[in-house]
């Protein structure tokens, strides 16, 4: 039989009395209960909209509405100007808190959904170079929500969407295929992504002061999308100057990717899926698309190009009109970014029960129009979108070996060396070794941390003071608490049983004790809300906690054996909501730091 969880049963008893005293006052409004973010109380009625309703103050509403709830041996009440506070019967209620969380051990924050699927699409850059630093948030969000979602219990899959059909590819092939070498600068020991960029670059600056350039550039695009649908990987889509296949395109792709992938790996992000563009093409389900869009009522055709007009369905004035055409073929009967876009949408919608996009704020109108774009095409199902702000950098903070282009390689190979010399002041006895891993732990850990902390549509100017600060608002911390409890558990030795949580009677102890019953809670509602940084905020202000605890509460040396043993689980608890909670943040939990 599953143990009821005593928070449930507490919040419960109180929101069913007030219902009860609101009904017999002959109420109209809905009862406003909060849970304070002061922690001056578990839970607080709002009384204002009652005493509106009974013409008296807020004050004498609460003290009424006290008087009606009624005593319980489950909390006690309080009224504190215009509102009733409700506060846990201490003894009893951190008891059966701790005594709740220790039954669920090992399970800790691990929620059941059914079979509900989530796909996941994040990343999902141009393959044609390295990562720039501007978006590294999306990685970052992207895999914390899928680690997020997997812990909340939904089945996720993530995806990079690969645009091999867009022209910044074909300058990159066209480069490779026409650049002598020998013309650019290649450093040994460059990753791939970083040596072939080099060849975007160049053929890119080439393309804007040649037509012909330019010209032979489109014409790529246009014969790779007719050997794609035609399946015919082995047909030559240029032969000025060197021949250029089908299938060189997809390797070319795929040669950067293996270096992106490095970095993603590196930062510990996980892809289970990569859906090239060409995919829409090759199984038709673009051509069917671009059939029905073709019957809606709101195409357009202007010089043989098609598109749909939207402006009855978004707002705005005439000067936007043209801004509100979703164009889906070109004049010379291409398909868009944005087609190819609309096919895969549709079929991975009709693979999962929800689909969440991870898209940088200057994607919201792209956002708006592709759900329009789905309802004409009659789904009913359209993703939803999670949007970020950009990442900046102080100017001047930043070393770079590559000229005035920031890339997440460079922040990640900084963030490790910042870390390494952290360690170094901190910790004189470690062996090379040992600082070598703990800096790549702590680096990428501070790194991922400061992309999420805070809510995603705030802008982060990046500040290395702040990333790897060991005793704030930073992963570091979390990081030190976690070695923290595993010391102490290394040296406290087995946890004695049977364990008598009563014996927890010291305000750190009880405020610890509430602060972990808040995991499940915490983990559901960012799941539910897709809002990854309330993790991190949970997760600090549970070092907050145990670090309290740890200062007020001596374990090792506590006498009394039954409260040394109740202060054992309770570092025993704090350490799994931190490695849980570090593993759901895509960051490593050291044993020792």
């Amino acid at each position: 039989m599953d143990v009821v969880d005593p928070k449930k049963t507490y919040e419960s008893e109180f929101t069913e009395r007030v219902k009860r005293a609101f009904s017999e006052l002959g109420l109209s409004s809905e009862p406003i209960i909060e849970k304070p973010k002061r922690r001056e109380s578990d839970l607080c009625l709002v009384c204002f909209p009652a005493a509106k309703e009974l013409g008296i103050t807020p004050a004498e509403a609460a003290s009424r509405l006290q008087e009606m709830v009624g005593k319980s041996d489950l909390f006690e009440l309080e009224v504190k100007g215009g509102y009733l506070n409700c506060t846990f019967e201490p003894g009893r209620y951190i008891s059966d808190a701790a005594s709740f969380l220790w039954s669920k051990r090992g399970s800790l924050g691990k929620g059941e959904t059914g079979n509900e699927k989530i796909i996941v699409e994040h990343t999902s850059a141009n393959p044609n170079g390295p990562f720039h630093v501007g978006r590294a948030r999306n990685p970052v969000i992207g895999d914390t929500l899928v680690r997020l979602m997997r812990h909340a219990g939904f089945e996720v899959e993530s995806q990079y969407w690969v645009n091999d059909m867009g022209k910044q590819v074909m300058i990159l092939v066209w480069g490779l295929f026409n650049i002598d070498p020998s013309t650019i600068d290649l450093p040994e020991g460059d990753k791939e992504d970083h040596r072939l960029v080099r060849f975007y670059q160049k053929a890119n600056a080439i393309m804007e002061s040649d037509e012909e350039v330019e010209r032979d550039i489109n014409q790529l695009l246009l014969e790779y999308e007719k050997a794609v649908r035609d399946r015919d990987w082995e047909r030559p889509i240029s032969e000025r100057g060197n021949t250029i296949r089908a299938r060189d395109v997809r390797e070319t792709c795929d040669r950067v990717l293996s270096g992106m992938k490095t970095s993603l790996s590196r930062l510990n992000v996980g892809m289970d899926r990569f859906v090239y563009e060409s995919q829409v093409v090759e199984d038709g389900s673009l051509f069917d698309v671009i059939e029905r869009l073709k019957k809606s009522p709101l195409c357009r055709e202007e010089d043989g190009a098609y598109y749909l007009d939207l402006s009855g369905l978004i707002e705005g004035g005439d000067e936007e009109r043209f801004r509100r055409r979703f164009v889906f073929t070109r004049s010379d009967g291409s398909a868009l970014y944005t087609t190819r876009d609309l096919a895969y949408h549709r079929w991975k919608l009709s693979r999962c029960h929800h689909a969440i996009n991870v898209l940088g704020e200057d994607h919201r109108y792209q956002s708006l129009m592709l759900e329009l774009a789905l309802r004409e095409l009659g789904l009913e199902k359209v993703p939803e979108a999670v949007f970020y702000s950009f990442v900046s950098l102080p100017e001047g903070k930043m070393s770079t070996r590559r000229g005035r282009t920031v890339y997440l390689d460079d922040l990640l190979d900084e963030a490790v060396q910042r870390a390494r010399e952290e360690v170094k002041k901190r910790r004189k006895d470690l062996k090379e070794e040992e600082i070598a891993h703990i800096s790549e732990v702590v680096g990428i850990g501070a790194l991922r941390f400061n992309m999420i902390r805070v809510q995603p549509e705030k802008k982060i100017v990046f500040r290395w003071e702040e990333a790897l600060n060991f005793e704030g608002s930073s992963a570091p911390f979390i990081q030190y608490s976690h070695a923290r409890a595993c010391s102490i558990l290394e040296k406290g030795g087995m946890i004695p049983g049977p364990l008598d949580f009563s014996r927890l009677v010291e305000r750190a102890e009880r405020e610890l004790v509430k602060q972990l019953s808040r995991f499940d809670e915490v983990v559901s509602k960012a799941a539910r809300e897709r809002r990854v940084h309330l993790m991190a905020t949970y997760l600090v202000d549970t070092a907050s906690s145990f670090n309290d605890f740890y200062r007020d509460c001596p374990v090792l040396s506590e006498n009394d054996e039954r409260r040394r043993g109740a202060r054992l689980a309770l570092v025993e608890l704090s350490r799994e909501v931190f490695s849980s909670g570090l593993s759901i943040l895509g960051i490593e939990a050291p044993a020792s730091m």
